[in-house]
């Protein structure tokens, strides 16, 4: 059993697939019309066969009650890896990023929290 497949809400899909793509660097995979949204994942471009990323319309009153929850605590929704923290702090900064942390030493790993656009918090990590 592996992962394949894994989700995040956003409030604007095609906002979504711009910052996803041309500011964190992924690539489109899968675009399919479904009604009023769309079936919408990008992939790492490292990996562009491996594990999709859904930008899932957050429609239902429960997803964005959940997302603004987390953003409220300071939650990421998810981490993606990378491999130099600061490097790619600073690469994303330079691009008008915001982050609601810098890049931060926990032990063996750096983490660093930004904000996607779309109504979420994301979380870069690598090893220090």
């Amino acid at each position: 059993m592996r992962i394949n497949l894994t989700s995040v809400y956003v409030d604007d899909q095609e906002k979504a697939l711009r910052f996803y793509t041309e500011v964190l660097g992924f690539v489109p995979r899968t675009d399919l019309p479904l009604g009023e949204f769309r079936w919408l994942t990008v992939a790492s471009a490292d990996d562009p066969d491996g594990i999709e990323l859904l930008l899932e319309p957050d429609q239902h009153p429960a997803a964005r009650t959940f997302k603004d929850a987390l953003v409220a605590d300071g939650i990421p929704f998810t981490s993606f890896a990378v491999d130099g923290v600061t490097a790619e702090f600073e690469r994303l900064r330079a691009l008008g990023v915001r982050f609601t942390q810098e890049p931060q030493s926990l032990g063996p790993v750096t983490t660093a929290v930004l904000d996607d656009t779309c109504g979420n918090l994301i979380q870069i990590a690598g090893q220090a």
